[in-house]
């Protein structure tokens, strides 16, 4: 009997490069990226996430790496007040506060750590999640988040290839001379943007598909894609690979995006360290009815035990948080 497939594989090339966890990373773009991203630092992983929050349009992302390579603080002018709210047209509405002081402080924060991180990042993984972008009427200014003002204060516009491309080439030239060894992972997010409508999101889609493929073949040396929304639109077609808003993938759909990204950026070995923190982590969440019994105490100790042997097997595992927690449970019992 001949073989039956119930969907398209999409065939990944293994990447020439091995990510392990000695690598530093930094994730930037759409919610994509914070799928992905703060998965990963939950395995272990010494990563940043989305240090501006949600970014979706290349030029916006752009910015943020421009803001990391020479960090300058936020100031007071850089803010706006908007429906009793302080915001950053540079951020998400996660740094949005009612003063300025506390805005300024997180959005400030946020950067000179980042800033630190990104001077010595092995990948930069970036997500596309647009074609679209949105400008300030009264300066022109580009904007990474509305922060749902009303319409007419912008002008709605499609970037071309080109754009993207002649933007992201200056961009990479000037990280690569601070960080020649420097890795770069394109995707496009797979998250659909239905308020462009059915053929507008195809059409920015395609925009950002052929923008990232002429930058991986510029760079080649140095930049890969990952076929992140090919994954969702070919093998994870159907909708029950969605979450309700028939739009977002599930968590199944990000699960096994993530687990194909890992099967094309690490090697056999780095992936049974994940899985071991995996099973470490499923028994630091555990907890029992009667914890003051001898076998919780017992079972605690053998946690740590196993987090002490993957540690001594691997040093750049990130593990505080879980022997910290280990730690506080073992004092409460005394």
């Amino acid at each position: 009997m001949s073989e039956i497939n119930f969907c398209t594989r999409v065939e990944i090339p293994k990447s020439p490069f091995d990510m392990s966890y000695q690598d530093r990373l930094m994730f930037l773009g759409s919610c994509f990226a914070d799928y992905m991203g703060l998965k990963m630092v939950k395995h272990g992983w010494d990563a940043h996430v989305n240090p501006f929050g949600v970014l979706y349009n290349p030029l916006s992302i752009a910015s943020g790496c421009e803001c990391l390579l020479k960090p300058k603080p936020f100031e007071e002018r850089d803010l706006f007040e908007y429906n009793g709210l302080v915001h950053s047209f540079m951020h998400h509405s996660q740094f949005s506060e009612q003063s300025v002081e506390v805005a300024l402080a997180k959005i400030n924060a946020s950067l000179a750590d980042a800033a630190s991180h990104f001077a010595s990042i092995s990948y930069l993984i970036i997500t596309f999640g647009t074609a679209y972008v949105y400008r300030l009427k009264s300066d022109g200014r580009l904007v990474a988040n509305c922060h749902k003002m009303p319409a007419s204060l912008f002008d709605r516009e499609l970037l071309t290839v080109n754009q993207i491309v002649d933007e992201w080439s200056i961009l990479i030239d000037k990280v690569l001379s601070d960080n020649a060894a420097l890795k770069i992972i394109f995707t496009v997010s797979p998250i659909r943007h239905w308020k462009e409508g059915a053929h507008g999101n195809q059409i920015s889609k395609s925009i950002l598909l052929l923008a990232e493929h002429t930058l991986v073949e510029k760079y080649a040396t140095w930049a890969s894609y990952f076929p992140a929304y090919e994954l969702m639109m070919d093998e994870l077609r159907d909708y029950r690979f969605y979450a309700d808003d028939l739009l977002h993938p599930s968590k199944m759909a990000v699960d096994y995006i993530r687990e194909r990204f890992y099967d094309t950026y690490m090697d056999a070995g780095v992936i049974g360290e994940i899985k071991e923190f995996e099973a470490i982590l499923r028994d630091v969440s555990h907890r029992p009815f009667h914890p003051s019994l001898a076998s919780n105490k017992h079972f605690l100790i053998q946690t740590m035990l196993k987090i002490k042997r993957l540690k001594a097997k691997n040093p750049y595992i990130c593990t505080s948080k879980q022997e910290k927690e280990i730690v506080d449970r073992l004092q409460e019992l005394k």
